[in-house]
């Protein structure tokens, strides 16, 4: 009795799914006559191929394929930049090494690309400064950004700034990035910069300072598009976190 109901139940799920996305109406007949063999058929035919080409389907195997083997992408992207010699796979390439946390190659790969015409790409030159950073030199990542405005003035990128910010804290530079998180803070599209210059206020013992950042960022962000939550709720979080500490 109960493997009936079930069946019934799941029947007709499937059935309004079927008119809903406007399927052949021939699978009504096949799941209203046919029990747990049309359901099988259904699923099969047009629910499993679905789910296997939607976009968060392969972003997720594509996940878990990477956590099984996690060099699998940097083999590939190595062969290609070695075949091809072209600054778009070479780019690629590092931008993969940097995931992998292999800063310092990164460093080596930039600087190959960097040259003739593409000395001073400025998305290669942020590409150069983000290894920079990462591999543990922030002067350098910081002269490489001084380097890329000085030859691209009028490039923006928000996350060149935040990089250019945390760089200067990183160096010991405190006062010029609080007034560079200050500038971002007014502009950035994320929480992240906010975020970074309340805590660096605080640690310079402006604590109501850092407590009116905060709190002017979780009131926008309370009024502000799901979206925007969704996609900053970590950054979101630390802010909470951090008035908590003051």
């Amino acid at each position: 009795m109960h493997f009936f109901v079930a069946s019934l139940v799941i029947q007709a799920l499937l059935i309004v799914h079927c008119i809903k996305t406007g399927r052949n109406q021939i699978w009504i007949w096949v799941l209203a006559l046919l029990s747990y063999a049309g359901i099988i058929a259904y699923v099969a035919a047009e629910i499993v191929p679905e789910l296997l080409g939607s976009r968060a389907t392969r972003r997720t195997v594509k996940g878990v394929r990477k956590v099984l083997n996690p060099e699998a992408d940097l083999k590939r992207l190595a062969q290609h930049a070695e075949i091809s010699g072209g600054v778009d796979a070479n780019q690629r390439y590092a931008e993969e090494l940097m995931q992998l946390g292999r800063h310092g190659e990164a460093v080596g790969v930039y600087r190959q690309i960097l040259r003739g015409l593409y000395e001073h790409d400025p998305n290669l030159m942020l590409g150069l400064a983000r290894a920079q950073f990462g591999a543990g030199a922030a002067a350098d990542a910081r002269a490489t950004l001084d380097a890329l405005i000085q030859h691209n003035p009028d490039f923006r990128s928000p996350d060149g700034h935040l990089l250019y910010a945390r760089a200067l804290e990183q160096e010991g530079l405190a006062e010029r990035a609080l007034e560079e998180y200050k500038a971002l803070a007014g502009y950035y599209p994320g929480a992240e910069a906010t975020v970074r210059y309340a805590r660096l206020l605080r640690t310079r013992g402006r604590n109501e300072d850092a407590r009116t950042t905060l709190r002017a960022l979780l009131n926008q962000a309370a009024v502000a598009p799901p979206h925007y939550r969704r996609t900053q709720e970590e950054w979101l979080k630390q802010a909470e976190r951090e008035i908590a500490a003051l």
